[in-house]
């Protein structure tokens, strides 16, 4: 997979998320939860965007950690989601837990693969 579509993966990822939270009945759980998941998968796009331009190996393996670190929070708030019931959207929910734990993978095996890289440099 190259960067553009990675990175077109990320967009479309946080369009589906932002698209699930207009779906949900608004209170203040889904309002907290809304923001806070929207936050975290714009995040980690734009994070991966960040790495596109880093300066070193070392910056962009850092960038990469952080689009990881998005994703999990963007993972753990679908599963508050789906578990807790604000949000009807099953179908949606499963799919997109599908692909934050596919994208979790990816980004998993990225980070180990460079930090790995740095070590046998040092």
């Amino acid at each position: 997979m190259d960067r553009k579509d990675l990175e077109a993966r990320l967009i479309d990822f946080s369009i589906r998320i932002i698209d699930l939270c207009q779906c949900c009945e608004f209170n203040e759980f889904t309002h907290h939860l809304s923001k806070q998941i929207v936050r975290s998968s714009s995040s980690s796009a734009l994070n991966y965007g960040e790495a596109q331009s880093a300066e070193s190996r070392a910056d962009f393996a850092h960038k990469l950690s952080l689009v990881l670190k998005e994703l999990r929070e963007t993972n753990i708030n679908l599963i508050i989601i789906d578990k807790s019931g604000i949000c009807r959207q099953k179908e949606s929910i499963a799919d997109l837990l599908n692909e934050s734990n596919e994208l979790v993978a990816i980004f998993q095996k990225s980070v180990t693969t460079l930090n790995k890289g740095r070590k046998k440099q040092q």
